[in-house]
């Protein structure tokens, strides 16, 4: 007898073939469901764990990372991978060696704008004399031609630019000069 069997069951869908992770891929081994290195370096980053694995080792990025809980795992393996680049920049000091010469940096930029700084108050401090020397030549001009007017000179304003035309570097017929230089 034949037996009418009907396979009505749904196609079954092809298996998910995952992708290993970086780290899997290049230790070549199979890549677990729950593996501890897959979230920290996926596959389309290889020289990430190229990088932290020439300087710390696999079992050691491994044991590290399972030491942690997981809410620092990926801050931890972000900074064995940058400190694996700096050991291979510089295999003596890495990190170190830059933190220091960016201290080295912070200290001369302190310096160059402690020396701004000065020269800026030295600068102001000029600018206060030589207005002073305005204002005490002012006085002298008024007082010599205090019994005939001698203009307005109400102000220093007026006396620098109510010139009557005459040209703005000079004063009357004197050319203004740069006390520093």
């Amino acid at each position: 007898m034949e037996s009418c069997e009907n396979n009505s069951s749904p196609p079954s869908s092809p298996p998910i073939i995952l992708s290993p992770c970086a780290a899997c891929k290049i230790l070549r081994r199979r890549c677990v469901e729950k593996c501890v290195l897959a979230p920290y370096f996926p596959p389309t980053e290889p020289l990430k764990f190229t990088t932290a694995h020439r300087v710390f080792g696999a079992s050691n990025i491994i044991k590290f990372l399972q030491e942690l809980p997981e809410n620092q795992r990926a801050d931890a393996v972000s900074s064995m991978v940058y400190e694996a680049n700096a050991r291979i920049r510089d295999p003596v000091y890495g990190c170190a060696g830059a933190i220091c010469q960016l201290q080295k940096q912070v200290t001369e930029l302190q310096a160059q704008l402690a020396r701004a700084q000065a020269e800026l108050v030295n600068m102001q401090a000029q600018q206060a004399n030589l207005i002073t020397l305005v204002y005490s030549e002012m006085a002298k001009s008024q007082q010599q031609c205090s019994p005939q007017p001698c203009g307005n000179f109400d102000s220093f304003e007026a006396f620098f630019f109510d010139q009557g035309g005459q040209d703005e570097d000079f004063i009357h017929g004197y050319p203004l000069e740069p006390l520093w230089t």
